[in-house]
C-alpha cells in the first residue's frame, strides 16, 4: 500500500531524471581515479631533497605558538632538536598558558641553547592569538629564514628542516607548505577526516595551489618556511592580526603578491593530531571550513558537493524500496553511483593514513562535514567564535573581543 501511494501519478520523466543524476553522479565519481592516479606524481618531501646542493646554510629560525599544550610543547621541542639543520634555533612562544607549558620551555631552554623562551602574558584587542604570539616571535628571530609550525607537531624524520630549505632554494619557492601526515586515534577522527580531506582537495588541488597562473591558494600552518624578505613583502603576521585561519589568508597574499608558493606532501616526515574527540572535531573543522572557504557561494557549493555527489546516492538506495515500479531504477542507479564512490574512496581513504575499509564510513562522515559546513555558516553571518580560550565576533575573521579565561601563567 505504501509503494502504491507513493508512486501514484509518478511522472515518468521523474524516475528517468532521478537515475540519470545518480549515473552521471557515478560516472564522476570514476573520473576521479584519474585525479588520484595524477596525486601520485604530486611533489613529495624526501630526504634526498636535504643533500641537494645550495651553498651555505641560511640561519633557519623555527617558530613554536603554544597556548596550554603541557601535553605536547615537550615532545614538540624535543623533535626539532633533534633536526640534523646545521644552523638554526627554536623561538618558542608560551602564549597566556594556564598549565605547565612556559615552565616547559623553560626547562628544556636551560637545556639548550638553541631554545629562545617567549612569554606572552596579555592578548591587545584586535589580534587573534596565536598570529599575536607569531608576531612577538618574530620580533627575536635571528634567522634569513622563517619556519612556522605548530605546538602538537610530532617530528619523526631529521631532515625535515634540511630538505625544505633546500627544496626551496632549489626550486626557487618563496613560500613553502609541507602537508603533515595526519594521526586519528579515535572512532570520530577515522570517520570524519578523510571526507573532511576531500572537501579541502576539491577546493585546493596541489596541483592547482602550484600554479602560479592560477589564483588558487592553499597553506597548512602547521608547517609554512618562507625567507624573512617575502614574509616582510606579505606584511607579516601584523597584516593578518585578527583571522583566525591565518594559514590560508597568507597563501592567498602571496598568490596576490606573486611570490612563488608551493605546497608538497610531508612523506612522513612529520605528523600532527588535529582534535580528538567529536565536540572538538566539530569546533575545529567549522572553523577550517569558514577560514577556507569564508564566502556564501563556497560554502553552498560545499554542502552541495557533500549533499548530491556523497549522500544523495545513498539516500536514493535507502529509497528505493519504497518507491514501487520506479525502485527498481533508482536502487540500480544508486546501487552502481555507490559501488563508483567506494571504489575511489578505497584509494583514497590510505592516502589520508587511514584503513581503506573505513570507507564504509564514508557516508556518516559526510553527513558530520554537511553539518560543519552549515555550521560555518553561522559563522558568515556573525555568529562569535571561541577558539583556544578566546572569543572572536563576527565568526572565525572578527577581532578579539575578550577571554573566557582570564587566568594567566607567567613565569
Amino acid at each position: 500500500m505504501l509503494s502504491e501511494a507513493v508512486t501514484f501519478g509518478w511522472p515518468p520523466s521523474w524516475t528517468a531524471v532521478w537515475a540519470g543524476l545518480l549515473a552521471l553522479i557515478g560516472l564522476v565519481w570514476l573520473r576521479r581515479h584519474l585525479n588520484l592516479s595524477r596525486a601520485r606524481h604530486d611533489p613529495v618531501l624526501s630526504p634526498a631533497d636535504a643533500e641537494r646542493g645550495g651553498g651555505p646554510w641560511p640561519r633557519l629560525s623555527v617558530l613554536v605558538a603554544a597556548k596550554d599544550e603541557e601535553d605536547n610543547i615537550g615532545r614538540c621541542l624535543t623533535g626539532l632538536l633533534s633536526q640534523s639543520y646545521p644552523d638554526f634555533e627554536v623561538i618558542a612562544v608560551n602564549d597566556r598558558s594556564t598549565d605547565r607549558t612556559g615552565e616547559i620551555i623553560n626547562e628544556l631552554a636551560a637545556r639548550d641553547t638553541r631554545v629562545r623562551p617567549v612569554h606572552v602574558r596579555s592578548l591587545p584587542a584586535g589580534w587573534a592569538g596565536k598570529n599575536h604570539a607569531m608576531h612577538q616571535g618574530t620580533q627575536f628571530a635571528t634567522g634569513e629564514y622563517l619556519c612556522f609550525t605548530d605546538a602538537d607537531c610530532r617530528f619523526h624524520e631529521p631532515t625535515l628542516l634540511a630538505a625544505a630549505v633546500r627544496y626551496a632554494q632549489a626550486e626557487q619557492v618563496d613560500f613553502l607548505s609541507v602537508l603533515p601526515q595526519l594521526d586519528a586515534g579515535t572512532f570520530w577522527e577515522r570517520v570524519v577526516q578523510p571526507p573532511a580531506g576531500a572537501v579541502m582537495v576539491f577546493w585546493f588541488s596541489p596541483e592547482r595551489v602550484n600554479n602560479p597562473r592560477s589564483p588558487c591558494a592553499y597553506a597548512n600552518g602547521a608547517f609554512m618556511l618562507m625567507s624573512r624578505a617575502a614574509y616582510a613583502r606579505l606584511g607579516g603576521h601584523e597584516q593578518c592580526r585578527s583571522v583566525l585561519n591565518e594559514d590560508m589568508h597568507l597563501a592567498r597574499e602571496a598568490k596576490r603578491a606573486s611570490l612563488r608558493l608551493q605546497v608538497l606532501r610531508g612523506g612522513g616526515h612529520y605528523s600532527v593530531r588535529m582534535y580528538v574527540g567529536l565536540g572538538a572535531i566539530w569546533r575545529g573543522w567549522s572553523r577550517i571550513f569558514y577560514g577556507c572557504f569564508g564566502t556564501w557561494p563556497r560554502l553552498i557549493t560545499s554542502a552541495v558537493f557533500l549533499s548530491v555527489f556523497s549522500l544523495l546516492p545513498w539516500a536514493s538506495l535507502l529509497a528505493a524500496p519504497f518507491l514501487g515500479s520506479a525502485g527498481a531504477w533508482i536502487g540500480a542507479a544508486a546501487g552502481l553511483a555507490v559501488v563508483a564512490q567506494q571504489t575511489v574512496l578505497w584509494r583514497f581513504y590510505p592516502l589520508s593514513g587511514i584503513g581503506a575499509a573505513w570507507a564504509l564510513s564514508y557516508p556518516l562522515g559526510a553527513t558530520l562535514c554537511l553539518g560543519m559546513t552549515c555550521n560555518a555558516m553561522t559563522r558568515l553571518a556573525g555568529r562569535q567564535t571561541r577558539w583556544r580560550g578566546t572569543s572572536y565576533a563576527g565568526g572565525a575573521q572578527g577581532v578579539a573581543v575578550g577571554l573566557v579565561s582570564s587566568k594567566r601563567l607567567g613565569p
